[in-house]
C-alpha cells in the first residue's frame, strides 16, 4: 500500500495553509507563476537538547507529490471562499491552472534514516514558483513530525544500548496519522517492534503485546488469570505481574511457567508496569533464576524515556527489553522539530539565479541563500565533517570550512577524505527517479547513521552546543559569503 494516498483516498491538495494558495494566487496574477525557484526544508536545531537528528519522512512526501491533483470537489469548495468584501478569494482562471497542475518541479533529499543537523537542507524543491511554494506546508507536516518520532526513538535505542525497545504509544497518540506515522518513524529510528497492529500490517513492522491488567481483574484471582491466559495463548506467555503485588504477581507467573513448561512450552518472560523498577527487576531475576527461568525476559513499561532508562541502568536493573509508550509516541519533551521551508534562489525564464536571503535579528533564523547541497566528508573511521555548499559554486579543492561561530577560524579538510553528497534526486521534471528502500534498509542506515553521529561536533550559530559529548549541530554559509563560495560545516570535536 502507498502512504499516505491509498490510506486516506481524497486528495490531499487542501492539505496545505490558506496563505500557500493565496500567495500561488497572487504569483498567478502577476506573472511570476513560470519563475523558476529553489526552496529548502531546514530545521534551526535538534529536538531534545541533543547532538543529531535522524532525518525521516521522505517515503510519505514522493507519495503525496506523486500524486497530488485538485480534483473537481477541492476547486468547488475554493471556489466558494470569499474575502472580505464577500467577493471570491479565487477567480476562474487560478482554479483553472489548479486543476491542471500536474509536479513539475526537480525533488532532491536526504535519505531517511541519515543522520543530519541544523541548518543542512534535507529537502531541495526547485520548479515553478507556484508548484514549490504550494508544497511546503503538507512537506514540513510530513517531514517535521516523522523526523522528530525517528530522532527519539533513536535516543531512546542508544540508551538500552541494544536491548530490544518495543513501542507502545497507538492509545496516547495524537490521532490515527499521528499513530501511524510514528509507529513507522519509531521503527525506523531503532525500535524494534510495535504494538500498533495496522502499522503493522502497512509497513511490515514486528508486532508484540500480551494481555493488560482488565485480563487480570476478569477473573477471580491473578493465578487464575495466568493459567486462563496459559492455555488460550500458549505461545505468547508474558506475564504483567503488578496488578495487585507486583513480586507474589512474579511467583505465581513462575508457578504458571512451571505448567507451561511440564506441557513443552516456556514461560517468555514478566512485564513491569509501576513501582520501583530497578528494585522489582533485581528481585524478579533472582526469582525467576531461583525458580530455573533464566531465559524469562523482563519488560519494564511505564513511562520511560530515553533518561529513564539511564538512569534504571546506572541504577543496575535487570530488566532486559523496553516497553515505551506516551513519551516516544508524542515527542512529550518536545512536541516540534520547528523545521522550515525557505525560498533560497529565483529567477525569470532565461535570467540569471538571484540569491535570496531571510534576515533577522535572532541569528538562528537567517536563512542560507543559493542552491544548497551538504557534502559529507569521511575517513576509515568515519564521518568527520559536513560542508554545506553551493551546487552552481561548487567546492574548491582543497576545501576549506569556516567556524560560524568565528569566521576568523577555518581549517582545511585533508585530500585523502573521501565524500558523498547527502542530497540525492528524487524527481527530475516531475518523474521519480529514485525508488523508495524498503523500511528495513532504511531502519538499518539509522542505525548506522547512529553510531557515528558523535564523531563531528560543533555549536549551532549564537549559542554554545547543549550536550557537547553527544554529537552536533551543522552550520551554514554566511550569506555574505554565498556568491564567492565560501561554505561551513560542522566539524570533529
Amino acid at each position: 500500500m502507498r502512504i499516505p494516498s491509498e490510506l486516506y483516498r481524497p486528495s490531499l491538495a487542501l492539505l496545505t495553509d490558506l496563505y500557500q494558495l493565496t500567495m500561488a494566487h497572487g504569483y498567478f496574477k502577476c506573472g511570476l507563476g513560470e519563475h523558476e525557484t529553489v526552496f529548502h526544508l531546514t530545521f534551526r536545531k535538534n529536538p531534545f537538547q541533543g547532538g543529531f537528528t535522524i532525518a525521516c519522512g521522505l517515503a510519505w512526501a514522493i507519495d503525496l507529490l506523486e500524486g497530488l491533483r485538485f480534483e473537481a470537489e477541492d476547486l468547488a469548495y475554493l471556489g466558494e471562499l470569499r474575502g472580505a468584501d464577500g467577493e471570491r478569494l479565487f477567480d476562474q482562471a487560478f482554479l483553472a491552472e489548479l486543476a491542471g497542475l500536474r509536479l513539475r518541479c526537480d525533488l532532491d533529499a536526504v535519505p531517511e534514516g541519515t543522520v543530519v543537523f541544523p541548518h543542512e537542507p534535507l529537502l531541495r524543491v526547485r520548479g515553478p514558483i507556484i508548484q514549490a511554494q504550494l508544497f511546503e506546508t503538507a512537506l514540513l507536516n510530513i517531514v517535521n513530525f516523522q523526523t522528530l518520532i525517528a530522532t527519539k526513538a533513536a535516543r531512546v535505542a542508544l540508551a538500552a544500548d541494544g536491548e530490544p525497545v518495543l513501542e507502545f504509544g497507538l492509545r496516547r497518540a495524537q490521532g490515527v496519522d499521528g499513530a501511524l506515522a510514528a509507529s513507522r518513524a519509531a521503527f525506523l529510528g531503532g525500535c524494534h517492534a510495535t504494538s500498533n497492529v495496522l502499522a503493522g500490517r502497512l509497513f511490515g513492522i514486528p508486532v508484540r503485546g500480551t494481555h493488560a491488567h482488565s485480563w487480570v481483574m476478569a477473573f477471580d484471582d491473578e493465578l487464575s488469570a495466568f493459567h486462563a491466559y496459559a492455555r488460550a495463548m500458549p505461545n505468547n506467555c508474558v506475564f504483567l505481574v503488578d496488578t495487585y503485588d507486583t513480586l507474589e504477581g512474579v511467583d505465581r507467573a513462575i508457578e504458571v511457567g512451571r505448567a507451561l513448561r511440564a506441557q513443552g512450552r516456556e514461560l517468555l518472560g514478566i512485564r513491569l508496569d509501576s513501582g520501583d523498577l530497578a528494585y522489582l527487576s533485581l528481585e524478579a531475576r533472582r526469582k525467576l533464576d531461583a525458580a530455573g527461568f533464566p531465559n524469562a525476559s523482563i519488560v519494564a513499561s511505564n513511562d520511560l524515556d530515553e533518561h529513564i532508562i539511564e538512569s534504571l541502568k546506572r541504577q543496575g536493573a535487570a530488566i532486559g527489553v523496553w516497553g515505551v509508550g506516551t513519551k516516544l509516541i508524542t515527542a512529550y519533551d518536545e512536541p516540534a522539530l520547528g523545521g522550515v521551508y525557505k525560498l533560497a534562489a529565483i529567477r525569470a525564464p532565461g535570467a540569471p539565479w538571484q540569491r535570496k536571503v531571510k534576515l533577522s535579528e535572532q541569528a538562528i533564523k537567517t536563512s542560507t541563500p543559493g542552491i544548497l547541497q551538504v557534502r559529507r566528508f569521511s575517513d576509515a573511521a568515519g564521518p568527520v565533517a559536513d560542508v554545506i555548499h553551493d551546487v552552481e559554486l561548487g567546492l574548491p579543492a582543497p576545501t576549506t570550512m569556516i567556524d560560524p561561530m568565528d569566521p576568523t577560524r577555518r581549517r582545511t579538510l585533508e585530500a585523502e577524505l573521501a565524500s558523498e553528497e547527502l542530497l540525492v534526486p528524487i524527481f527530475r521534471a516531475g518523474r521519480r527517479v529514485y525508488e523508495p528502500p524498503p523500511l528495513a534498509e532504511s531502519r538499518a542506515r539509522a542505525a548506522a547513521s547512529r553510531g557515528c553521529s558523535s564523531r563531528t561536533r560543533s555549536p549551532r550559530p549564537g549559542s554554545r552546543p547543549s550536550t557537547p559529548a553527544s554529537g552536533a549541530s551543522s552550520t551554514r554559509t554566511a550569506s555574505r559569503s554565498a556568491s564567492s563560495g565560501a561554505c561551513t560545516s560542522r566539524r570533529r570535536g
